[in-house]
């Protein structure tokens, strides 16, 4: 039975654009293994859109710092009034329009059409099991790590806010406009690295997300092989999480359960991070497994994707499991995302808690 670092030598020996040969090859060898631990194992191919996943956030913070900036312009010109009405503006076509490109037009939008892998796994009677592991097999690089990147959604989010109050404040109280410029300035710090996320090429992708498949796949050879689980591992995850919302939106049975792995280092604690409403059943089943670290739990920060908000969105439980500290986050999307950096140690401890989850889930259902 291989171990947690074979499977990282396996997924990680290069990068993993989605689509590629790279990508193709750890598909197979997760196939491979998935079937020898006893699994009925499916490609399921779906197409979708690559233009949201490729610009969306690029074209946010193009938006955000030209709105402050506009906005800016108006106030010192003394026309505070129009200012607030266009922050407002953008800030409802920003919130509107970037909702319709996630949710729907990755998969149906017409242009930038790709072919996609999701592999499908189950093991059981019930081809629908109540529990699914996830993780992506893709990788990709950007010219800034995520941890400046989500630093710059949050910081542009931010002064888009004070902005706004401003604007109203002194259209309604009057005040001077000094304010103004260091707003500009402040945007424009802080929507670059936004506008500087584009999709490369360049990153193994070794905790992002190889070191999730890895424990997925160890956790599939540990669980008790007469307990039904399922297990998807999309492709597209860095493209607007393509996989993982066609393969929510192809289900045609009630939603489930599912745990989204992504990101496990070799330090670090154990997080549990979650979207929309409190999946509390869920978290309190991964809290009762016996065998596992401490746990910390909260809700996914700004600017951080992963395959658990889809799933979220396609009404699941859903909640993604990572291990790591702000050094793991500053790896990611990187070069230096590599196996040189990763032993998988933490790969093993996850595993072997995650066979414990499947277990007292199990348990806790019947």
């Amino acid at each position: 039975m291989p171990g947690a670092r074979e499977h990282l030598e396996r997924l990680a020996a290069a990068p993993r654009p989605a689509g590629s040969p790279a990508e193709r090859d750890a598909r197979e060898w997760c196939r491979q293994t998935l079937a020898a631990c006893g699994f009925a194992v499916a490609a399921e191919p779906f197409a979708y859109s690559a233009l949201p996943g490729r610009w969306a956030t690029p074209a946010l913070g193009m938006v955000g710092i030209v709105a402050v900036c506009a906005a800016a312009r108006l106030a010192w010109a003394g026309r505070a009034g129009a200012a607030a009405i266009v922050l407002a503006a953008v800030g409802a076509c920003a919130a509107t329009g970037g909702a319709w490109l996630a949710r729907v037009a990755v998969t149906r939008l017409p242009w930038g059409r790709m072919d996609g892998i999701n592999l499908v796994a189950t093991r059981g009677h019930d081809p629908s099991p109540a529990l699914w592991l996830v993780a992506h097999l893709d990788s990709k690089s950007q010219p800034v790590p995520i941890l400046v990147r989500a630093a710059g959604i949050t910081g542009l989010l931010l002064v888009w806010l004070v902005s706004l109050a401003v604007a109203a404040a002194q259209a309604a109280l009057g005040g001077s406009p000094a304010v103004w410029p260091w707003l500009a300035a402040l945007a424009v710090v802080a929507g670059l690295p936004v506008m500087a996320s584009v999709v490369g090429a360049q990153s193994p992708g070794a905790l992002d997300d190889a070191s999730g498949a890895s424990t997925v796949l160890r956790a599939a050879e540990l669980a008790a092989p007469d307990i039904p689980l399922g297990i998807v591992l999309t492709s597209a995850e860095e493209l607007g999480l393509a996989g993982a919302r066609a393969w929510v939106r192809s289900r045609r049975r009630p939603p489930a359960s599912a745990i989204n792995v992504d990101g496990v280092d070799d330090a670090g604690p154990i997080t549990l991070t979650y979207t929309g409403r409190r999946p509390a059943a869920l978290l309190a089943a991964l809290a009762g497994a016996d065998g596992h670290e401490p746990i910390r739990v909260s809700r996914l920060f700004p600017g951080i994707l992963a395959d658990a908000v889809a799933l979220t969105d396609g009404g699941w439980r859903a909640v993604t499991v990572s291990k790591g500290t702000w050094r793991t986050v500053a790896r990611i999307h990187t070069p230096n995302d590599n196996l040189a950096a990763l032993k998988g140690e933490g790969v093993e401890s996850v595993a072997r808690w995650l066979a414990h989850v499947v277990a007292h889930a199990h348990a806790v259902e019947t």
